[in-house]
């Protein structure tokens, strides 16, 4: 097999790999890297590429898939999780940025009508490839991939996170022996603080806001993160109001309707019973003055209902705005945790309200990186993806001095031989 890097290269976005075999071409996602306009892969034609192995539904592993349905296109895997998930996103994508997307919604059509879906452990051929997807543990549906060809054995790691949290069950991370691994990196250089730990001090936090006769806004991805938070203070008995808003709530049915991907459904269910759904301004003017916890998309603000809970919130110093998303560089979130800025009437001004980070990432940290190196069977070529910079280079350096790998950081475009 022959692997070439189209995305994804020393950067979070746009991931997007192309396996080449004998006789079949397939992409191992095809992402936007997101920026006001949004960033896209190397180009790659449509007859270049025989399917598409969709890892799970974040637009920086999916975003571009619309680009190759401009024709007949080709068959999208995933499972059908991720599917609901990923057409749900790029639909709100082409509402947002449609008008610096060089696609239309014909082509999320086109791509829907030619979807398969995979389970979990299933193992299916694509042309001379048998693939076998295996449970992430990053959001739910989302999944880690095997491909194997002429007695070789390549993975693709997608996102992915050891650990059970409240909504998921842990990644797959018995993976037998392989001959290439390609690997994100995005905390490769930190680890995170233990879950329980964060989610003790996120409630005790809140219960001080309400408590205080404030306002905690909780801006959280649509996917995965809201109903996260909302299983976390229904797991703490969290005994005030909350509300949730935006996307969060379209996801929610999702979910709901493919219980088999969550750890426990029955929690997700009693968590939302005791939610406020908020889908009007006049709701959303009401709860931004009760004393509650209000969990709304954007996770960075950069959007969505939480755009306006923001402005509200951060007028009083007995509020309170608790970031549990990743922020990146440039967006709103991250503006308002380094500087303690946000836009108030139109003005960029100095929050009243308390602010906290809490962190609840999906993705594993650095020691669980290194724990499931240790297991990987055989002597693999590493190619480090999915980190900033600094993290893919030191992980593909630290691989080598550990293990004694042949791991590089590689830059788009690069070509490696499996």
């Amino acid at each position: 097999m022959e692997v070439k890097v189209l995305g994804g290269a020393r950067e979070v976005g746009r991931s997007a790999f192309l396996v080449r075999g004998n006789t079949t071409r397939i992409l191992l996602d095809f992402g936007v890297l997101i920026h006001k306009t949004p960033a896209f892969p190397i180009h790659i034609q449509r007859k270049d590429v025989d399917a598409v192995l969709l890892s799970h539904a974040h637009l920086d592993h999916s975003g571009a898939i619309p680009l190759l349905f401009f024709t007949s296109g080709v068959k999208v895997y995933a499972t059908d999780l991720t599917f609901d998930l990923t057409k749900l996103l790029i639909e709100d994508f082409l509402k947002v940025s449609g008008f610096y997307l060089p696609f239309e919604y014909i082509e999320l059509i086109n791509m829907m009508r030619n979807t398969i879906n995979i389970n979990y452990n299933e193992r299916f051929k694509v042309g001379e490839f048998e693939i076998t997807f295996l449970e992430a543990g990053h959001i739910a549906g989302g999944a880690s991939i095997i491909i194997e060809n002429g007695g070789k054995r390549l993975l693709y790691t997608g996102d992915l996170n050891v650990h059970e949290t409240q909504l998921l069950r842990g990644a797959v991370t018995e993976f037998g022996e392989l001959d290439f691994v390609i690997t994100e990196s995005t905390y490769a250089l930190t680890d995170h603080p233990p879950r329980k730990d964060v989610e003790r001090e996120f409630v005790n936090f809140a219960k001080e806001v309400v408590e205080r006769g404030g306002t905690l806004l909780v801006p959280a991805f649509a996917v995965g993160r809201s109903q996260e938070i909302a299983c976390v203070l229904k797991s703490a008995n969290f005994p005030y109001r909350i509300a949730m808003d935006g996307m969060a709530l379209k996801v929610n049915d999702i979910h709901l309707n493919h219980p088999e991907y969550l750890r426990d459904p029955n929690l997700l269910r009693k968590s939302l019973e005791d939610i406020e759904f908020i889908s009007s301004w006049s709701e959303r003017r009401r709860i931004a003055k009760t004393p509650s916890v209000i969990i709304s998309p954007a996770g960075m603000l950069g959007g969505g209902a939480a755009v306006f809970y923001n402005s509200e919130v951060a007028k009083n110093s007995k509020n309170a705005i608790a970031i549990v998303s990743y922020q990146v560089a440039d967006t709103p979130g991250r503006t308002l945790l380094d500087k303690g800025l946000a836009l108030v009437n139109g003005k960029l001004k100095k929050v009243k309200a308390e602010i906290k980070r809490f962190d609840f990432s999906s993705h594993s940290g650095r020691t669980d990186l290194f724990k499931m190196f240790e297991k990987i069977k055989g002597n693999p070529k590493i190619i480090t993806i999915h980190g900033d910079e600094r993290a893919c280079v030191n992980f593909a350096e630290e691989l080598k001095e550990r293990f004694g790998l042949d791991a590089i950081a590689p830059k788009p475009g690069d070509t490696f031989i499996v």
